[in-house]
C-alpha cells in the first residue's frame, strides 16, 4: 500500500526550526503495530495519523517512537496545516475527535492555524527538585501526565542541562522548565520526555495547557506569547477561554511523499 506522508515544522515561518511532525494519511487505521512501527520508522518526535470519518470530522491519533500519546500540540497543528493547505483547502475549521483529549477544534486565519484544547488540571506539589535545579526552583505544579517546575530566571531556563536518569525517576513522564519572559514574550519554557522517547521537545504545544493557565494568572492576562527555548525554538501565541486554551501558530512544509507499508 501507497500512503502520503508530510513534514511539517510547526509552530515557526522559517523551515528548520519549530518543531517537525510527520504527518501520514490512511483512509482507515491499519493495526496499532503498523503505526507504531511508522512512527518509529520515521524517528521524529511525534507522528500524527488523521483519518476521515464518514460524519465530515477527522478521526487523529498519534504516536512517539516508542508509545501512543493522549494529545500532542505540534502535531495537531501540522495535522491541521496539511489537512486545509492539500485535502480540504475549502475548510475554514476541521474537528479532529481523539480518544482521550475529546473533541479538538481547529480554525485558520490565513496563515495562523489555531488550536482549541482543554485547560490542564493541576495542582500545586510539594515535590522537592532541588537535585534537579538547586535554588532556581520557585513553585512546582502538577496534572495527571506532567510535571512543572518555575523557575527564577529565563537564564535558569535557558542553561539547564538534562540529567536524563534524574527526569526518569520523576512520578511524571514529562517536565516542563519555565520562567517569566524576556525579549517580548511573557513566558519561556522547554520540555523534556526521556520515558518517551524523547530527551528534550522543541516545541510542545501540550504542555501549554498547562503553562497558559499558570502564567495567565501568574501576570493577570487573558492573552500571552510564549517561546519554546529549546535549540530549534518556537512562538506561540495563546489565550484562555474559560476552561480552555486556545493556542495559536504558524506551520513551515519540509517534505511531501509516499510511503510503502
Amino acid at each position: 500500500m501507497i500512503v502520503p506522508i508530510y513534514i511539517v515544522d510547526a509552530f515557526t515561518t522559517q523551515r528548520f526550526s519549530g518543531n517537525p511532525a510527520a504527518i501520514v494519511l490512511f483512509d482507515a487505521y491499519p493495526e496499532d503495530s503498523i503505526l507504531q512501527a511508522i512512527a518509529a520508522e520515521n524517528n521524529l518526535a511525534e507522528t500524527a495519523f488523521p483519518v476521515r470519518r464518514s460524519d465530515g470530522n477527522w478521526d487523529l491519533r498519534w504516536f512517539t517512537p516508542k508509545v501512543e500519546v493522549p494529545l500532542c500540540g505540534h502535531a495537531t497543528l501540522a495535522s491541521a496545516y496539511v489537512l486545509f493547505n492539500h485535502i480540504i483547502p475549502e475548510a475554514e475549521e476541521i474537528i479532529f475527535e481523539t480518544r482521550h483529549s475529546g473533541p479538538l477544534k481547529i480554525t485558520r486565519n490565513g496563515e495562523r492555524i489555531t488550536m482549541d484544547f482543554p485547560a490542564a488540571q493541576t495542582t500545586l506539589s510539594d515535590d522537592d527538585l532541588s537535585n534537579l535545579f538547586g535554588e532556581s526552583v520557585i513553585e512546582v505544579h502538577k496534572d495527571k501526565a506532567f510535571i512543572m517546575a518555575v523557575l527564577d530566571s529565563t537564564d535558569a531556563v535557558r542553561q539547564f542541562v538534562l540529567d536524563r536518569e534524574k527526569v526518569l525517576q520523576l512520578d511524571r513522564y514529562g517536565l516542563i522548565i519555565t520562567a517569566a519572559g524576556d525579549a517580548g514574550y511573557d513566558c519561556v519554557s522547554r520540555f523534556f520526555m526521556p520515558a518517551h522517547g524523547i530527551d528534550e521537545d522543541p516545541v510542545t504545544g501540550s504542555a501549554h495547557t498547562m503553562l497558559v493557565p499558570y502564567w495567565c494568572n501568574k501576570l493577570a492576562m487573558s492573552e500571552l506569547r510564549a517561546f519554546q527555548a529549546s535549540a530549534r525554538g518556537g512562538e506561540l501565541f495563546c489565550r484562555m477561554q474559560g476552561d480552555r486554551v486556545a493556542i495559536s501558530g504558524f506551520c513551515a512544509p519540509y517534505l511531501t511523499g509516499m510511503i510503502e507499508t
